[in-house]
């Protein structure tokens, strides 16, 4: 019965540690308090009405749940899963065993060496590397699989309890889907394949008749009314290219775009989701150009702008695809409304943040180019040009240091959402029409967003800003991050109001302890079960337990007992 006690105390010790941490890896929303924003911004409501939402005796509208309570657009933003694949694997970059396949090569005169002296000395270094380099990495491309099979499900994980507890009604996924944009083909499509039937299974890829070109402003993807029929956008992903799926300006070629958008989807394109308007009155105060032609009311709506801005800084590759994502920006621009109507947001999806200060954020301003040989394009930046940035809020917020612009320079509201900087950062980026200066001596200004609420910079007048929110990284070492942004309208200021707030998983490491944990808790019952079986059965198990670790230690003391006799041997000759 020893063997039988020992597995049950097992038992008794892991069954509880087993219970605790699933219990909290599957419900790790619930005990961080996850929730995305309500109107009320208060975190604690937030949860509560969340929690309602799986409670089985809550009350349930048509579609299943009681949303009401809820902002009708809630995203969850992932930032950079990066997944890695065979280049990471050292037996799939050099071989399986190289060097001792030259150590062959070299006994059986298969080699260019004609002299014996180089033939030995060859052999010897081969010898030494076999030891040091081909038997590390076999060990090292076994745990090496192990841990990007384990990193898919970690971050499938994060993906699918995010989106059974907190009800998003859209998905974005920040840039750097893949980890490297020097894979070739057949690897980005295993990794592509990966993506979607492992870690974000259950998701679609946005079809292309849907990721519209600027066109028309009246062009509506969507409704955000939670009707079973705009569902179908809680399975879309919306993916941003990032420089290891695409590369950066001096490195991105049609081919890779062209990869890129075939497996992931586009790389420029807009959204609109409208909210419906049930009040007759407020309808009526909405602009019509038959009825109600000099309203500055719009009907409310989301406008998703999803940016490539990998090769906005130059110098570029490839001018075609430098020139497409110029002119995408221009029909952003072109199709927006004037910025004095009211009840329009647009918020950007990209990946590389706009310029800000060193110190700001763990990111900061950083260029480097390939040489001229090379075509001397952008070989990496950290941040957006200065220019650049200027762009994003002149150009498709229209927030101008000009007084004497369009809407008095305050621009259009908007949000930024980005990735890259895997530490993620909050920022706030303003223009000072105060400080008694020309427009040409109003610079951008930038601070953090919670320095910005202290001073209540976006509250002042004559200071017109835009959030910008880096998204800390979904990855392991970041703890597991998701953001969630909550959008909601105002319809007695006729405008739309927005929160946002993080939520982490923790490092990977716990997701691994659990499920082995889990596993051994399994392995042990299976034996239990055997083992008392066989007892039932009259198998003495201790007696051939003990009588088989009788005859390991009987070999492992015969074993040391020639290896000292042959040690004394050799020492007696010695002398």
């Amino acid at each position: 019965m020893a063997v039988a006690a020992f597995l049950r105390r097992g038992l008794g010790l892991l069954v509880p540690l087993a219970i605790a941490s699933t219990v909290y890896l599957y419900l790790y929303p619930f005990f961080q308090g996850c929730a995305f924003p309500l109107p009320s911004r208060d975190s604690r409501a937030a949860f509560e009405e969340t929690k309602k939402l799986h409670w089985p005796l809550a009350e349930t509208s048509d579609n299943g749940t009681s949303m009401e309570h809820f902002a009708p657009f809630r995203l969850l933003a992932l930032g950079d899963p990066q997944l890695e694949g065979d280049t990471s694997i050292p037996t799939q970059v050099y071989g399986v065993l190289p060097h001792l396949k030259k150590i062959v090569k070299n006994l059986t005169f298969r080699t260019e060496h004609n002299s014996l002296r180089e033939r030995i000395r060859m052999t010897l270094h081969d010898t030494v590397d076999f030891y040091f380099e081909d038997i590390p990495n076999i060990f090292e491309s076994i745990r090496k699989r192990i841990d990007l099979f384990g990193n898919d499900f970690y971050l499938a994980h994060i993906y699918r309890t995010m989106n059974w507890w907190a009800k998003p009604t859209h998905v974005t996924v920040l840039g750097d889907l893949v980890g490297s944009q020097w894979i070739d083909d057949d690897e980005f499509e295993r990794r592509g394949r990966r993506f979607w039937n492992r870690t974000f299974r259950g998701g679609e890829r946005l079809p292309d008749d849907v990721a519209q070109y600027p066109q028309n402003q009246y062009d509506i993807s969507g409704v955000l009314d939670g009707s079973a029929e705009q569902q179908i956008w809680t399975k879309r992903i919306l993916n941003v290219a990032g420089n290891h799926d695409i590369g950066y300006a001096g490195d991105l070629t049609e081919e890779r775009m062209e990869r890129f958008e075939r497996v992931f989807g586009k790389a420029n394109y807009e959204l609109r989701f409208e909210l419906p308007v049930t009040d007759p009155e407020l309808n009526a105060t909405i602009v019509d150009d038959d009825t109600n032609p000099e309203s500055l009311r719009l009907a409310p709506e989301i406008r998703i702008v999803v940016l490539n801005d990998m090769n906005l800084d130059t110098p570029a590759k490839s001018s075609v695809l430098q020139d497409a994502t110029y002119a995408f920006i221009n029909s952003v621009i072109g199709n927006s409304h004037g910025v004095e109507f009211q009840g329009g947001f647009t918020i950007v999806l990209t990946h590389i943040p706009t310029y800000k200060p060193a110190g700001l954020c763990v990111d900061g301003p950083f260029f480097d180019f390939h040489t001229s040989a090379d075509g001397g394009g952008v070989k990496e930046q950290y941040l957006l040009s200065a220019d650049a940035s200027k762009g994003f809020f002149e150009g498709i917020f229209g927030v101008s240091a000009n007084t004497a612009a369009a809407g008095n320079g305050l621009g259009r509201p908007g949000l930024i959402l980005n990735g890259h900087d895997h530490a993620g950062c909050d920022t706030y980026h303003f223009v000072n029409h105060t400080n008694g200066t020309g427009p040409e001596d109003r610079p951008w200004q930038h601070t953090l967003w919670s320095d910005a609420q202290a001073q209540k910079l976006p509250l002042q007048e004559g200071l017109p800003g835009r959030r910008e929110i880096t998204v800390r990284s979904m990855m392991g070492d970041y703890g597991g991050n998701a953001g969630m942004l909550s959008m909601w309208f105002d319809f007695e200021k006729w405008e739309w109001q927005y929160d946002y707030a993080d939520c982490q998983l923790g490092r990977q490491h716990f997701w691994w302890l659990t499920h082995s944990v889990d596993f051994s808790v399994v392995l042990f019952a299976v034996l239990y079960v055997v083992v008392v079986v066989m007892e039932a059965s009259g198998v003495d198990v201790d007696g051939r337990l003990d009588r088989v670790v009788g005859r390991v230690r009987a070999w492992i003391v015969d074993e040391t007992r020639q290896r000292g006799t042959k040690t004394a041997t050799r020492e007696n000759g010695h002398k």
